[in-house]
């Protein structure tokens, strides 16, 4: 029997992978080039093949190509942001992983995994030229990204109207802080609110997600590039600059690399900012809140989060709870997006059935509040009559409200028998929550519409 581990095999499996891989020999030849480079770097495969790396791409040098730093140093580089040129002019911009080819301790060659990431790098430079745009505007046009205040912030719970108190307490702080709670739960409203009640009103409020762009990238964005720090680099200011005298939102810190934790804790000890490529540093007068989508201590000790940064941001912290431990503000807040969509969609929406209130109080809500506006601005658009139905909500909720309720309600031990009882009340709850509309309730149950109506039938529930 043939190994499966076979050239071909593997050809076979490089070539239908995503990211690009190229390897050289130790001479710099090209020997390896699979089919995502080809497409991505305009070159020909077949014509590419034996020549040296910097004759197919002639805008490299020996210093900034990282496969001929490696093969040269011997040391591996990992998510090195790359820009260069092909042979046709067009610009990559490519984040690159390159490794050592060693043999018997001798370094024969280079592989490098390359991940194109063109797209991403427009879309942040578009961000940061309407960023500039928008803090250097005259001053007679007034757009403050910050719109939310504290009386934005629905609630009648007791534990949000302390949370409310101590975070408006911490708006006249100028302490850099962190926030914490599930996803959907309002972070962002809560840190507008903090910023617009403080005193750095009025000046820039910038909101950046660290889960949204490579580290490479990341850092550019926050701290700004120098020209010359690498091929297309030019001078940039960073968010940390554009933000200040305002207020720098770091949305998801936990999914910051940790190797952007520590610069960040440099610049909230000392206040100063060094850009990508530059040997000066800058003083940036910023207050930065940071967020995180999971308990923070947790965060910690799985290693997403620096215990020293844990230590500089928490020294006032806020936690916002999810919206399972705020029964009492599920209706309002219900009413709340009732009021918005019927404006938006020229609606007059009186509120929900009785059967659907019950089920909003008894259902977990994982989203949180995000998960309420969207199922009530889906539920609007579909709905007929002024009342949201239990056929207007997402059948996976109704299911959660009845699939764990079901107690045999007799003693009795015959197999048979507790099936049909059991299969009795299961139905009986759907129809009940789809408001007797079989569509609807076979849905819930995952069968087919014909064969609830014969089940309905068979069983002699009305």
């Amino acid at each position: 029997m043939k190994s499966i581990y076979e050239p071909a095999i593997i050809d076979i499996v490089l070539d239908n992978i995503s990211s690009g891989v190229q390897a050289i020999n130790r001479d710099g030849q090209l020997i390896f080039s699979n089919r995502i480079v080809a497409m991505l770097d305009d070159i020909n495969i077949k014509d590419s093949l034996g020549k040296h790396l910097l004759e197919v791409y002639p805008s490299l040098t020996a210093k900034t190509s990282t496969l001929l730093r490696v093969l040269n140093s011997g040391q591996a580089i990992y998510d090195f942001e790359q820009d260069y040129s092909t042979y046709k002019g067009k610009t990559i911009h490519a984040l690159n992983t390159t490794l050592p080819i060693i043999r018997e301790g001798e370094v024969i060659g280079a592989v490098e995994i390359s991940k194109d990431i063109t797209d991403v790098k427009k879309l942040s430079e578009t961000v940061h030229i309407l960023r500039e745009k928008t803090i250097n505007k005259p001053s007679d046009i007034v757009d403050d990204d910050a719109v939310y205040t504290f009386a934005d912030i629905l609630s009648v719970e007791p534990k949000m109207q302390r949370l409310k108190s101590r975070a408006t307490r911490a708006a006249r702080s100028d302490m850099h802080l962190l926030v914490s709670g599930e996803t959907g739960t309002g972070k962002e409203l809560l840190v507008q609110s903090i910023h617009n009640a403080g005193k750095r009103l009025g000046a820039p409020f910038i909101a950046q997600n660290c889960a949204a762009l490579p580290s490479t990238l990341l850092e550019s964005i926050l701290f700004g590039t120098k020209k010359g720090s690498f091929t297309g680099s030019v001078d940039r200011p960073g968010l940390f600059e554009i933000a200040g005298g305002g207020t720098l939102f770091l949305d998801e810190i936990n999914s910051m690399p940790m190797e952007l934790q520590a610069k960040l804790l440099r610049v909230l000890q000392e206040g100063k900012i060094r850009r990508v490529g530059d040997v000066q540093s800058r003083k940036v007068d910023v207050r930065v809140i940071a967020a995180s989508n999971m308990d923070p201590l947790k965060a910690v000790e799985d290693g997403k989060l620096r215990r020293d940064l844990y230590y500089r941001l928490n020294s006032i912290s806020l936690e916002i709870p999810p919206l399972r431990d705020r029964k009492q503000d599920i209706l309002p807040l219900t009413m709340h997006f009732i009021e918005k969509f019927n404006d938006q969609l020229y609606l007059q929406v009186r509120g929900l059935t009785k059967k659907v209130e019950s089920l909003f109080l008894s259902y977990s809500w994982p989203g949180n509040i995000r998960e309420l506006e969207h199922v009530i601005k889906g539920a609007m658009h579909i709905l007929d009559g002024k009342n949201i139905r239990m056929m207007d909500i997402p059948s996976y909720i109704a299911k959660e409200s009845y699939s764990d309720e079901f107690v045999l309600k007799s003693d009795d031990l015959n197999l048979k028998h507790a099936i049909l009882q059991l299969e009795k009340q299961m139905i009986e709850k759907a129809m009940e929550a789809s408001d007797d509309n079989v569509t609807q309730a076979a849905k819930m149950l995952g069968l087919p519409r014909q064969t609830l109506q014969y089940k309905l039938s068979r069983l002699g529930i009305k």
